[in-house]
């Protein structure tokens, strides 16, 4: 890595940082892993994410943004959080030098970004809308080798050997929003929310539409806003009340993507790359649990996911833990 692009890799990292340090709200530490839910090391690899969300002032420039949309929600934007995080993909066999023409190709990815939520309560149900923009890289100034690499030789790990292989440098901007239908009941004296939801990303990293049906059951469900979400969704809200004692909540959710595009399958958009055949039609199933206690929260979901691309030999399974803190 040459000078100049350390000194780009800099700037980025310090833009998206200044946001999340400037003052005490909530702050959220999210950690993606397939060795947190299945033990193998392949496909999504690893994902981290920082996220300092707050509840913007009557004049913040988000709430110009989200009165702008189709159903414009600044009177009812609740939060908005800025996000800095870095994934890594790679194929299963990762100690293999040579190009592994039919698994998916290595790729680091490094983002900044913003989201805004807003839940508008209603008698017995509720509706929560979120709006997210990232910018990043993907490619060698990502540091998806360096960091992979120090990381397995710390934890004495397989060496990841393909790395000669990955996607090249591509600057990305994706744009993405979602909508979820909370109905909301009692049952066996717990408190129970479920409905479905619609979401759409657009941008040179991915472009699809998404349909769902979430559940969660538990206690203090009014506390917090929806679901965690993984990747490839953007966000996710995890601003919630910080007053009040234990709450508790199980959740589950399946989801269904029409792949437009995927960047990370389908290769570099302006270069020659490594790319495999994305399958159009993916599918999630998650779950989970969130335990809040005063201004702490964590959260743990499980993450199944149907082939990615022809040529897959099975589906993928993740974990996602986010631990949470008001400050």
């Amino acid at each position: 890595m040459g000078l100049p692009r350390l000194h780009r890799l800099a700037i980025a990292v310090t833009v998206g940082l200044v946001p999340l340090v400037s003052q005490a709200d909530l702050y959220s530490l999210k950690i993606e892993n397939d060795i947190i839910a299945s033990g193998s090391d392949g496909h999504y690899s690893s994902g981290v994410e920082l996220m300092r969300s707050f509840q913007p002032e009557a004049d913040h420039w988000s709430r110009r943004v989200a009165g702008a949309m189709p159903g414009g929600f600044s009177m009812d934007l609740d939060s908005v959080a800025y996000r800095f995080g870095h994934q890594i993909y790679t194929p299963n066999e990762i100690e293999t030098h040579e190009l592994i023409e039919d698994d998916r190709p290595y790729a680091g990815l490094l983002f900044v970004g913003v989201s805004m939520f807003g839940d508008i309560a209603h008698d017995g149900w509720r509706e929560v809308r979120g709006l997210h923009m990232d910018v990043g890289l993907v490619g060698p100034g990502a540091g998806g080798k360096r960091i992979q690499r120090a990381v397995h030789s710390a934890t004495g790990s397989d060496k990841p050997n393909g790395w000669d292989h990955q996607l090249s440098n591509e600057p990305f901007v994706n744009l993405g929003y979602q909508k979820r239908w909370w109905l909301q009941q009692r049952f066996a004296g717990l408190e129970l929310e479920y409905g479905p939801s619609l979401g759409a990303s657009l941008g040179n990293l991915y472009t699809y539409g998404s349909a769902g049906l979430g559940v969660r059951i538990g206690q203090g469900l009014a506390r917090s806003f929806s679901l965690p979400a993984v990747a490839p969704a953007q966000g996710g809200s995890m601003y919630y009340d910080q007053k009040g004692g234990f709450a508790w909540s199980l959740f589950g959710n399946l989801e269904g993507r029409y792949m437009a595009h995927n960047m990370l399958l389908e290769g570099n958009t302006f270069t020659d790359s490594h790319s495999v055949d994305a399958r159009e039609w993916v599918g999630d199933a998650k779950a989970g649990v969130a335990l809040t206690w005063h201004s702490w929260q964590l959260a743990f979901a499980s993450v199944w996911r149907t082939r990615e691309f022809h040529g897959q030999n099975e589906h993928d399974q993740f974990g996602s833990l986010t631990l949470s803190a008001w400050f």
